[in-house]
């Protein structure tokens, strides 16, 4: 063997003449292999004034000095063209490039490191930091598919850590979606990178979407003008209220972790939602409360205020209107049971606009100033149901004007303590009408009825006593009494 295997140095033979021309022959190869530089990998030409050492990697289609020459190494030493041809694994630093090859047997390729594992920072054409350990400075990047998918994972440790990605401008954040704080899909936006108001809210249970935000009405396609998309029951709903519940309570729950304080929280929260043709229960605890104001409308399905007993639940309102007083146009039906109810400074029932009011089992009513129930609205209806109890006394206990309508019929009515109806127990006045039947245990004083200006009172023929009171009552015409 004259050569050395891998870089083919010449041996100095034991009979050979001019040793020194071997030795230096071997000497020029290792100064061009050794720390293996190049000036450039992309010339096909040879440099017309090329310095001692200068070394090049010949590209394709080598011409003059270099023709058929492709992909060896070129190196100028003493005055002439060495040429050397790569073995798989050299390595070489292409100078003008910035870069570091490989020869895999067949081409030179990017000396790429294919596994680092753990690498603690990676900085892509930019420098990774503690904070930011990988980095990545392009136009674009590109995450691949191998098999066919691809999917990009962002994990946190727990429920209340955030795994989001943030859109920046100047380094400021202006938009983040992900799980922000919980693990619901959360989509937020800033004008500053210091205030976000959050868009869009997907809960994690229910795949419900909410937009916290609020949608005017900017444009004239924009279609969906509510605070949020209502959330749709599929089946009936109770909310609780208890006196050591709170309003900051969701009212699911019967406790008072979990219960509303007030019977109105409940009511407007059930306007937030879309009852989808089921009930939503006000299901109020044993205390003192006030009551609600009707004040604007529902979707979809009919609501129960039902107490815990008359002697438990007491409705004692202050409300100068009333301790249930409709005041806006009511989509369904307002049930009412199992409770007392009584108002220092005003009325018991009151139904100032088109709605429907049932009264069914439990009911008593006791002191008020003004009617325990008033009717006075077109389309106004009160009926009631079931057997209750008056306690107390009020101006009127059945008082129907402006073409409302109350029913109470075949029904008993327990009168105890003898309350007194300061101006008429039932009173029928601008078309207003009451149909009433059934029959009374206990007494009343004050005037039994009175029907003035088209109003009227059906009593199936019962007569003139029919209504409790210690006084004959008047019908004045138009107004009449049956």
């Amino acid at each position: 063997m004259e050569n050395s295997a891998n870089l083919q140095l010449p041996y100095i033979m034991p009979s050979q003449a001019q040793k020194h021309v071997t030795h230096n022959e071997a000497v020029r190869t290792l100064d061009a292999l050794v720390q293996l530089a190049v000036l450039d990998r992309d010339l096909p030409t040879p440099p017309a004034t090329p310095v001692d050492g200068a070394r090049y990697l010949i590209a394709a289609v080598g011409t003059d000095a270099w023709a058929g020459k492709d992909g060896t190494i070129a190196a100028w030493q003493d005055g002439a063209w060495a040429f050397l041809a790569p073995k798989a694994g050299w390595v070489v630093w292409v100078a003008d490039e910035d870069r570091l090859l490989g020869f895999d047997g067949a081409a030179w390729i990017d000396a790429a490191v294919h596994s680092v594992n753990p690498a603690p920072l990676v900085g892509v054409n930019t420098a990774a930091d503690p904070a930011n350990r990988l980095a990545v400075k392009s136009p674009a990047s590109l995450f691949d598919e191998e098999d066919g998918d691809h999917r990009l994972k962002i994990n946190k440790a727990a429920a209340g850590d955030t795994a989001s990605l943030v859109f920046q401008s100047g380094y400021s954040g202006r938009a983040e979606f992900g799980l922000a704080g919980d693990d619901d899909w959360h989509v937020k936006v800033s004008a500053n990178g210091t205030a976000w108001t959050e868009a869009l809210k997907v809960d994690r249970a229910t795949g419900r979407v909410s937009l916290p935000a609020a949608l005017p009405l900017g444009d004239e396609n924009q279609i969906v003008t509510r605070r949020h998309v209502r959330e749709t029951l599929t089946g009936n709903r109770t909310y609780h209220v208890r006196a050591d519940g709170s309003d900051g309570n969701a009212g699911l729950a019967d406790s008072a972790a979990g219960a509303f304080l007030t019977l109105q929280k409940a009511f407007d929260t059930i306007c937030t939602i879309d009852l989808n043709g089921h009930t939503v229960t006000i299901s109020v605890g044993s205390g003192s409360f006030e009551g609600i104001t009707f004040n604007k409308a529902w979707v979809g399905g009919n609501i129960v205020v039902s107490g815990a007993g008359a002697s438990n639940t007491v409705i004692a309102s202050t409300s100068s209107g009333a301790a249930f007083h409709a005041t806006a146009p009511m989509p369904g039906i307002v049930t009412l049971q199992n409770m007392k109810i009584t108002n220092s400074a005003g009325g018991g029932i009151r139904l100032d606009a088109a709605s429907r009011f049932l009264c069914g089992a439990g009911l008593e009513f006791g002191t008020c100033v003004a009617s325990h129930i008033l009717a006075a609205a077109p389309g106004a209806f009160l009926s009631m149901l079931s057997a209750y109890t008056i306690s107390g006394g009020s101006i009127y206990h059945l008082n129907a004007q402006f073409g409302a309508y109350i029913r109470a019929t075949g029904v008993t009515v327990t009168l105890t303590g003898t309350p007194a109806f300061s101006i008429a127990y039932a009173n029928a006045s601008n078309m207003g009408a009451i149909l009433a039947s059934g029959s009374f245990s206990g007494a009343a004083t004050g005037p039994r009825y009175t029907a003035t200006a088209g109003g009227g009172i059906n009593t199936s023929g019962s007569g003139a006593s029919f209504f409790p009171g210690n006084a004959s009552g008047t019908a004045t015409s138009p107004g009449w009494y049956l």
